[in-house]
């Protein structure tokens, strides 16, 4: 004879499951940005604790050594968005100036809410949903071995382009989609979100820098002139 659920662990399973209450739970959590970002992220921990998932399921886990992680992190995704300057986006065919951001050249007054982003929105927020919520959910659909996880790298990939498009078009997708698949394959490899996170922010930090210090132009042609 199976145990009696309490109406709360019912809840909770429910919320783990892809029933009703479960689809619509994740409607809901990519609802949340349309009302303010980074406000998926956040409904992204109040799913994680109201239905009962361990936090290790959505990378949650204490880095072994935070030093570490933040230093790897941080040249990490340093280093990775100057080769994507320099050398993956020009070989794509990308235009030098990114249109979309060029408005924080020199603009003191927009760095504010732009560091903001890059840290709050970007590094936590989006390696929240895109990594953690959603390695979690499709995980369950497709287990655990390291064919489904590389479907599952490809896929949050594929939506994590689809979420740039809008505001970037084909270059900022098209960058998406590679950034999306080597952090998700970081997350797949580690279980752990704090190293993306901070390799994410630190990636869209240098990004920023490299705007509003106007020097996109210079290091696209640094290695195609």
């Amino acid at each position: 004879m199976p145990p009696v659920l309490h109406s709360d662990d019912r809840f909770a399973e429910q919320l783990r499951g892809f029933g009703a209450v479960g689809i619509l739970a994740i409607l809901v959590i990519f609802a949340g940005n349309l009302l303010f970002v980074p406000l998926s992220g956040f409904l992204v921990l109040y799913w994680t604790w109201r239905s009962h998932t361990p936090w290790r399921d959505v990378g949650y886990v204490r880095p072994r050594s935070w030093a570490r992680t933040i230093m790897v992190g941080i040249v990490f995704g340093v280093a990775f968005k100057f080769a994507m300057k320099t050398i993956v986006m020009p070989l794509l065919g990308a235009p030098a100036i990114n249109p979309a951001y060029h408005y924080l050249a020199g603009n003191r007054a927009a760095l504010p809410s732009a560091i903001y982003a890059m840290i709050v929105v970007a590094g936590f927020g989006e390696e929240t949903v895109f990594r953690g919520f959603l390695f979690e959910r499709l995980g369950r659909l497709f287990g655990s071995g390291n064919r489904a996880k590389a479907l599952i790298v490809l896929i949050t990939s594929a939506l994590f382009a689809a979420a740039h498009f809008s505001a970037q078009g084909i270059p900022g997708a098209e960058q998406a989609m590679i950034t999306g698949a080597v952090f998700g394959t970081i997350f797949a490899l580690t279980g752990r979100i704090a190293l993306p996170m901070i390799a994410h922010a630190a990636f869209d930090l240098t990004a920023l820098a490299i705007i509003y210090w106007d020097l996109e132009w210079k290091l696209a042609h640094v290695v195609f002139k």
